[in-house]
C-alpha cells in the first residue's frame, strides 16, 4: 500500500539541527575498512554543527539537478518487495534508468549497485549515514568508469560528458525519522571538500568528506513517502557552472515523534554519459 503523506495547512519553512561535518583544517583523511567490522576506523573525527535546513517544500522555486545539485520528483514503483533481488536488478533498475534519461537527457545510464538501509539497522540492511559525505571526488568518479567498463571503453566515456548519480527512495511508511539533509552545491567551496581515502587493504577508494562553512544552504523534504524519489548527483564532469555534486547526510529531527517508524531506503547508484551535452 501507497504511504500518504498527511495535509499541513502551513508547512514548516526550516528546521534546525545537528549535521556532522570535519574540521576545515582536516588533512591526509582516512578510512580503514575491514571485512567483519562493526564500523570504519577512520584517522579523524566529526564535529557536530547546528544549521538551519530549509524545507525544500515549501520554497518558490524547487531545488533542481543542475543547480543546486539534487531535485525531487514524484514517481510512482512496481517495486514493494526489497527483499526480493531479482526485482530490484530487473524491474526497479529500469525504472531507474528511465528516470534518470528523462530527467538529465542523458544518451546512456550504467546502473552499478544499490544499497537498502535502515535508520535502526535491523536485518541485513545498513544502518543511514549520519555524517555529511559526497560519494564520489574528482579522482574517484572517472576511476569507477574505467573500472567498471575497462580502460579502452571507459577512455571512450570519459571524452565526453558524465555524471554521477544517486536514487534514492523511501519505502514503506513516510520518512519522519532520519531524513536527508541535502547541501545545495553552489553554497559548496572546494576547500569544504576534504578527500578521504578509503583503504580496504587490497584496494583503495576515495570519497569526499565535508567541513562547514557559513555560506552553505541546506534542504530537505520532510515526510517523504514511496512515490517520490530523489536524484543527487555525486559528480559531474561539465565545469560550465552548473551544480557539480551535492554532499548529504541522514540527521536527526527534533520534531520527529518518539514514536516515530525507523526510516526504510534504498540509494540506487548510476552513471550517466551525454553523446552530446546534455542538461538537466
Amino acid at each position: 500500500m501507497t504511504a500518504i503523506r498527511p495535509h499541513h495547512a502551513a508547512p514548516r519553512t526550516h528546521v534546525t539541527a545537528a549535521l556532522n561535518f570535519v574540521d576545515q583544517g582536516e588533512e591526509d583523511l582516512i578510512i580503514h575498512v575491514k571485512d567483519g567490522a562493526e564500523a570504519p576506523d577512520r584517522s579523524y573525527e566529526y564535529r557536530p554543527t547546528d544549521v538551519a535546513i530549509t524545507n525544500g517544500r515549501a520554497v518558490p522555486r524547487r531545488p533542481a539537478l543542475d543547480w543546486e545539485g539534487f531535485a525531487l520528483y514524484d514517481h510512482q514503483t512496481a517495486l514493494h518487495d526489497l527483499e526480493d533481488e531479482e526485482a530490484i536488478r530487473t524491474t526497479y533498475y529500469a525504472e531507474v534508468e528511465a528516470l534518470i534519461k528523462e530527467k538529465t537527457g542523458a544518451d546512456e545510464v550504467l546502473i552499478f549497485d544499490h544499497t537498502i538501509r535502515r535508520s535502526d539497522g535491523a536485518g541485513n540492511a545498513r544502518r543511514s549515514v549520519a555524517h555529511v559525505h559526497n560519494d564520489y571526488t574528482e579522482t574517484s568518479a572517472p576511476q569507477r568508469v574505467l573500472d567498471l567498463l575497462g580502460e579502452e571503453e571507459g577512455r571512450k566515456k570519459l571524452n565526453g560528458r558524465f555524471i554521477q548519480v544517486n536514487a534514492w527512495r523511501p519505502f514503506g511508511a513516510a520518512v519522519k525519522r532520519a531524513p536527508l539533509a541535502l547541501a545545495d552545491a553552489r553554497s559548496v567551496r572546494q576547500q569544504d571538500l576534504k578527500a578521504a581515502v578509503l583503504d580496504y587493504g587490497e584496494r583503495q577508494g576515495e570519497v569526499y568528506e565535508l567541513a562547514y562553512n557559513y555560506g552553505q544552504r541546506w534542504f530537505y523534504y520532510p515526510e517523504m513517502t514511496q512515490d517520490e524519489v530523489i536524484l543527487i548527483k555525486g559528480h559531474d564532469s561539465a565545469t560550465d557552472g552548473r551544480g557539480r555534486l551535492s554532499p548529504h547526510t541522514a540527521f536527526d529531527d527534533p520534531t520527529t515523534p518518539d514514536d516515530a517508524p525507523p526510516r526504510i531506503s534504498m540509494e540506487v547508484r548510476a552513471f550517466a554519459f551525454f553523446n552530446e551535452e546534455g542538461a538537466a
